[in-house]
């Protein structure tokens, strides 16, 4: 029997994996559209649920600080008492919170809400990857993870889009509470079917919580990130800057004791030595740098539409339509055929696509101004679609490749959490690259004029952004240790040796 046929498994089991998959993959979906849903109901929320300014930035970074702090913790925990224990809590714990978002009798109940929501996708989004890389082998989770990479593009867009439709449509005469109540019975029928076809995995070996990890880690995001989501609506005040600073030494404290507690007793929370793993260690630099752009582009972009060019919330979510497509496709596309043909230039191909993309848009802006029409926008969005698509998928591969199952989760949570930080540090440049550029007194006549000169100042980032992307992609391997393995005797053994990690 070959090497091949002996990773055949029963029909059966062969389609408990593939629904298990289609289980996990909708949970991550629900949490990609759930962080961008709720920025196009705002207006309605505030309108009609009379919450103050304060409290409206809280529902959309109540969730994000929640959500990043907690997302290495519940990487480990799934390590440790199983990963489809913790998803079926963190998918329960969603489910329950979103029904609370939905009800909410005031700002301060929905804020609260939102909050748990981030703490419970923290537990759920986590086992994501854990569960894809303990249940498939590795020649074949270059597919599965085409697939995710088709996900993350489609709840890119779907999360403005579907905002838009249910509070337009305002069923019920519930306004804005639809985009809370849509994950009820999406997320009871992936609980109800998660328990039967998902596989339990955890760490080989017994391993203890590092609650003094766990204060630290949750301590440095939230002294880098609170300033850096409130920062521009509190002026920027000197302790937002202070806290940055010191989150600095918070983290350097974190690396110290995680060493000492890897040598005594071997249940750090942050496993530093997958930093040895040299795909891990440049995956994540270039993760976290690719969130920096992602959120300044989306959430400049959002802005440039709907005030700039004054387009309600469904035209400007219609408009994403074609860039979404393009994502899906080139992920499916890059991660199956590509890389195994092209490995690491696929990559690098994506960041220099995705960089002529968001030239291409520029010159658009620049040509038509306020005048521009979605489809004078659709040709660089698809080019840009087609370049994240060449990099998300692959770069989640080629992150996870050579991680040994016994630390997915802790590898799954430090991905989606350099990710987030990403995004928030990306956030917290919009300020400067984009309404550094728009004055504080404008008249109805100067706004359009001032979001689009500042959309393409903030494109002129974005595009350098890219640029740095593309010389990080050169220390990523030339090829993921998956398609090695299976490059030339096909597919490998069913009992093949987990990866060591790099001494």
């Amino acid at each position: 029997m070959t090497p091949k046929d002996s990773t055949l498994a029963p029909p059966a089991a062969d389609r408990a994996r593939w629904l298990a998959l289609a289980i996990v993959m909708t949970a991550a979906f629900m949490d990609l559209v759930d962080v961008t849903i709720v920025n196009i109901a705002i207006p309605s929320i505030e309108r009609s649920a009379h919450a103050s300014v304060s409290q409206i930035q809280w529902i959309t970074a109540g969730y994000a600080l929640a959500f990043a702090a907690g997302l290495i913790t519940g990487g480990r925990l799934g390590d440790i008492h199983g990963r489809k224990r913790l998803f079926l809590l963190g998918i329960g714990g969603f489910t329950l919170a979103s029904a609370l978002c939905g009800f909410a009798a005031n700002p301060e109940m929905l804020v609260a809400s939102r909050i748990l929501q981030g703490g419970m996708a923290a537990l759920m989004v986590p086992q994501v990857l854990s569960i894809v890389h303990a249940t498939f082998p590795a020649h074949e989770r270059g597919k599965v993870f085409g697939l995710f990479g088709a996900i993350v593009g489609l709840g890119a867009v779907s999360g403005p889009l579907l905002g838009a439709l249910l509070t337009e449509w305002n069923l019920f005469g519930l306004e804005w509470r639809p985009i809370f109540l849509i994950n009820l019975p999406v997320g009871v029928l992936a609980w109800l079917l998660g328990r039967r076809f998902i596989t339990e995995s955890k760490a080989p070996r017994a391993m203890k919580l590092d609650l003094v990890g766990v204060a630290l880690v949750t301590l440095g995001l939230l002294m880098l990130l609170y300033p850096l989501t409130r920062g521009r609506e509190l002026g920027w005040p000197l302790w937002g800057y202070c806290c940055m600073a010191g989150s600095l030494a918070v983290f350097a404290a974190l690396v110290s004791y995680e060493k000492r507690k890897a040598a005594r007793d071997g249940s750090p929370l942050v496993e530093l030595s997958l930093f040895r793993v040299k795909s891990f260690a440049a995956g994540i630099a270039v993760q976290t740098v690719f969130g920096v752009a992602l959120g300044i582009f989306f959430l400049v972009w959002t802005l440039y539409m709907q005030i700039g060019l004054g387009w309600s919330p469904l035209r400007a979510g219609l408009t994403g339509v074609p860039f979404s497509l393009a994502v899906s496709t080139a992920a499916g596309l890059s991660v199956q055929q590509l890389v195994p043909r092209f490995g690491r230039k696929v990559l690098q191909a994506g960041a220099l696509v995705m960089g002529a993309g968001v030239l291409l848009y520029l010159a658009e802006a620049r040509h038509y101004g306020l005048g521009i029409a979605s489809w004078q926008m659709a040709p660089p969005l698809v080019v840009m679609g087609i370049g994240m698509g060449l990099i998300v998928a692959p770069l989640t591969d080629a992150v996870l490749s050579e991680v040994p199952r016994e630390h997915a989760g802790s590898a799954s949570g430090l991905i989606n959490t350099v990710q987030q930080m990403g995004n928030a540090l990306g956030l917290g440049l919009v300020s400067v690259v984009f309404f550094g550029e728009i004055g504080d007194r404008l008249t109805q006549a100067q706004v359009g004029p001032a979001f689009v000169h500042a959309f393409q100042h903030a494109l002129w980032w974005v595009a350098g952004i890219m640029g740095v992307i593309f010389l990080l992609m050169s220390a990523l391997p030339k090829r993921p240790a998956q398609h090695v393995e299976g490059a030339e005797a096909g597919a490998p053994a069913a009992d093949e040796p987990e990866p060591a990690l790099v001494p």
